[in-house]
């Protein structure tokens, strides 16, 4: 083959690298002498020792020392690019080693915020819990439905609303006015003869009851409860307390 036709072959695949840096056109320039020398070599017959006009043959050995060459060439051709990628890797790697190191940090720091929150919440309902004061179960009270009790729960009463009386100062008033009997009513004085006579253990009529009623008890004249602290109430207004009332009154 001629020359300038092998020359001209071997250089068409430089022009496809045009666009490679410095470096890599002279290692592919070296590749393709290389491999022009080569193929000249190989043409030589094996045993041949000279050429026409007594030159020397070069011998075959030193074409698979090319072929050596060659292959190193390639070799440091595509050393750089492979160095890049691994530098890409290693650089990718890094950010998501720190990403992942990011995440974890945050995902402690949001952990640590909602236990500080939990152990703020909880010390705020102690706080609020020490602060109330603890409420006491009472028994409701219960009175005898009898005399005695009627008088005891009316002085209850009397003392939650300020009215003044003693137990004596009532049963004494109680035992005269209807001996102990709270559907007593009279209907011979004064009062029976305008015809609002006076009703119940402490013989009140029933203008006086609704006027001194207490909040919170019957508004039946002839309860006895009521009938008490209602009659209670207005001896307190007329007479300072039920304890000063001897007669009728």
């Amino acid at each position: 083959m001629p020359k300038n036709t092998l020359n001209r072959r071997l250089s068409r695949p430089l022009e496809k690298f045009s666009a490679l840096n410095k470096q890599h056109k002279i290692a592919i320039a070296g590749v393709s002498t290389l491999g022009a020398a080569a193929i000249a070599l190989s043409a030589i017959p094996g045993g041949a020792t000279t050429v026409a006009g007594g030159t020397p043959a070069v011998a075959a050995k030193p074409v698979a020392a090319e072929q050596t060459q060659t292959r190193d060439l390639h070799a440091t051709l595509s050393s750089p690019l492979t160095g890049d990628k691994v530098k890409l890797d290693a650089i990718k790697a890094k950010q998501q080693a720190a990403a992942k190191q990011k995440a974890a940090d945050a995902a402690k720091k949001a952990a640590a915020e909602r236990k500080a929150a939990e152990s703020r919440s909880a010390k705020k309902a102690a706080d609020r819990s020490a602060k109330r004061p603890q409420m006491e179960t009472v028994a409701a009270k219960t009175y005898k439905n009898n005399l005695d009790g009627w008088i005891r729960q009316s002085l209850d009463i009397m003392h939650s609303k300020g009215i003044p009386g003693s137990y004596h100062g009532l049963h004494k008033n109680i035992m005269r006015e209807s001996s102990g009997n709270p559907r007593a009513i009279n209907g011979w004085d004064i009062n029976a003869i305008n015809g609002i006579p006076s009703k119940g253990l402490l013989q009140v009529i029933p203008p006086t009851f609704a006027t001194y009623h207490v909040k919170g008890t019957s508004n039946d004249i002839y309860d006895p409860v009521a009938n008490i602290t209602a009659a209670a109430n207005y001896a307190a207004h007329r007479y300072g307390s039920i304890d000063n009332v001897n007669s009728a009154y």
